[in-house]
Formats: structure tokens, C-alpha cells, sequence
């Protein structure tokens, strides 16, 4: 069973450290309004962000909205996410989507849950991201691989199930915090709680983390500095070993 956490806020001093190192949180998808974040999210899918956002410019030059992509030939769609992988079945899914907002909402994305997830290739995690991030609708937390790993490695959760995972963040969380700090545990996770080789060493939350490894450099403040200019520069600035 998922550990979760009664009281609302990240255990000890997590929440502070992160929002030090990460005060201002991002989708690293590109968009300009939320329907083009539904299909770089939808795209994004065993895929990376960079990717997706060398793809997503031409993409919607050529099909601006639902209602150029519904009427779209499907081969010329297939190729143009080509790069992004499993593009057959990603340019059946972002085509079903924008069919089914042209015919049952009137060409505008929806902003509930249930009716998100009732759209081809929209699962709780796509939904979740669409709502939090364009509308700022806190429908729950979107939980990918790097926050559950993170999740986990803080020890807010044992579960690897990512429905579970997320429930376990809501108890943890307070609900106006949900969508920001997603998006903190994400990029702690793709920039410095790694999947191989987490980067202890360097990581603002060494200290609290019953995960830890190595022996911490530095104060945390330190380290929560090297890690926001990392994150904000998207990796350009590398974190100091």
C-alpha cells in the first residue's frame, strides 16, 4: 500500500528547499494555448520534450487548430510526427482528438476531466497536464516517470502505480500547489534525481531525502541556486560536480 501523508506540505523542510531551487516551475512543451498543449502532450508519449518541440512548430503552422487537423490527410499527418516515434497510432490519436472536439465541442478543448479522457489518446496523465498548465484547473497531479521516481525516493509513496502515486501527492499536497509542484518534481527529476547516477552529491533536498547517496557538497542553498540556473537555462547550465 502507497504511504501518504496526512498533513498538507511536503515532510521536514522538502517544500522549502524545492520551491528554493525551483521557484519558478514550467512545462517544457511548447505552446501557445491549450489545444497545442493537448497535442505536444498527447506526442510527447515515450518521447522527449525536445523532440516533441522541434516537431510541434511546422505541425501547427500547416494545421493551426482541431478544425485544419480533423480534415488533415492522414499520411502527410503520419509524417509529420514521424520523428516523434509510434507515429501511426500518435497521428490516428491527436486526428481523433481534434475530430471529437470539432463535433462535440464546438472546436474548443474541454476543461473537465471526464470529458478530456474521453478523447482519443488522452489518459488521466494528458489530462491532468492540459487542465493544471493551460487552465489552471487543479485536476490532479500529472505523474510521469520522473515524478514518481522522485515521489518514491522521497519516500511519499512506495507505489509504482502512477494512479497511485499521484492520490498519495494530493494527500501530501495542498490542492492550489498541485500543478506547480508537479511540475518541481519533474524537473528535480530530469535535471538532478536522475534514474541512474541521482545526483546526490549536488541535490538541494540531500539532506531530508531518506534515499540519499553520497555525501553532500556544499550548503543547500548552494545547491538549490545550481539547480534553479540548471533548470531555467534547460540543462544548458550544467550542474557543478
Amino acid at each position: 500500500m502507497a504511504r501518504t501523508s496526512t498533513s498538507k506540505g511536503l515532510p521536514g523542510d522538502l517544500t522549502r528547499r524545492l520551491r528554493a531551487a525551483i521557484p519558478e516551475p514550467y512545462c517544457e512543451l511548447e505552446h501557445a494555448n491549450a489545444w497545442q498543449l493537448l497535442v505536444a502532450t498527447i506526442l510527447s508519449a515515450q518521447s522527449t520534450d525536445k523532440t516533441i518541440n522541434r516537431v510541434t512548430p511546422a505541425l501547427f503552422a500547416r494545421w493551426p487548430g482541431p478544425h485544419e487537423l480533423a480534415k488533415a490527410e492522414l499520411a502527410d499527418l503520419e509524417e509529420a510526427v514521424r520523428p516523434t516515434g509510434f507515429f501511426r497510432n500518435k497521428a490516428k490519436a491527436i486526428q481523433g482528438a481534434a475530430r471529437s472536439i470539432v463535433a462535440e465541442f464546438g472546436g474548443e478543448v474541454p476543461r473537465t476531466l471526464d470529458e478530456l479522457t474521453r478523447l482519443p489518446g488522452v489518459a488521466r496523465k494528458t489530462a491532468n497536464v492540459v487542465l493544471g498548465t493551460a487552465f489552471g484547473l487543479a485536476s490532479g497531479i500529472a505523474v510521469d516517470t520522473h515524478v514518481g521516481r522522485v515521489a518514491r525516493r522521497l519516500g511519499l509513496t512506495d507505489a509504482t502505480d502512477p494512479e497511485k502515486v499521484e492520490r498519495a501527492l494530493c494527500e501530501a499536497l495542498p490542492r492550489e500547489d498541485w500543478t506547480a509542484d508537479g511540475h518541481r518534481l519533474l524537473l528535480h527529476g530530469r535535471y538532478v534525481c536522475l534514474a541512474r547516477g541521482p545526483r546526490c552529491d549536488v541535490c538541494p533536498l540531500h539532506e531530508p531525502c531518506p534515499s540519499r547517496e553520497a555525501t553532500a557538497a556544499r550548503p543547500w542553498e548552494e545547491r538549490a541556486e545550481a539547480e534553479r540556473a540548471t533548470v531555467e537555462s534547460r540543462g544548458a547550465t550544467p550542474l557543478p560536480s
